[in-house]
């Protein structure tokens, strides 16, 4: 279930940031959501979130910014090792753009990690999703 709740809110982001909206509001929260968000608002791709009520059902409000191309959740959660995150990055993200924008979100030992942090680190871990 914790899969879907991060597909649902990556949805919600990009078709609110595609009509021009200003906030958009999530419901049903994760911690992998939360880290997720808080790596887009790191690299500039959100304004702010705030989180409501954690420790019951919850809800996330995002404010956007308008930079969100893609976002997308990762059902399956594929492993990846430190090696393969280069060759990961340049399949996933769109191989048409030729400065690579974007970020491979990766679920580390060492936390929820955008796939620059990781490489430095030299840590892998599993794929949730990734940003552009």
């Amino acid at each position: 279930m914790g899969r879907r709740i991060l597909n649902d809110a990556s949805r919600a982001i990009v078709n609110a940031e595609r009509r021009g909206k200003a906030t958009v509001e999530l419901q049903l929260i994760s911690t992998v959501m939360s880290s997720f968000l808080r790596i887009m608002k790191d690299r500039g791709y959100i304004k702010n979130f705030h989180v409501y009520d954690p420790h019951r059902v919850g809800r996330i409000t995002v404010e956007l910014q308008g930079r969100v191309n893609d976002c997308r959740a990762l059902t399956y959660r594929q492993d990846i090792k430190t090696r393969d995150i280069e060759d990961y990055k340049l399949r996933t993200l769109s191989t048409h753009q030729l400065l690579q924008w974007g970020y491979v979100v990766i679920s580390t030992p060492d936390g929820v990690l955008d796939h620059e942090v990781a490489l430095r680190r030299n840590v892998g871990g599993q794929v949730p999703g990734y940003f552009h």
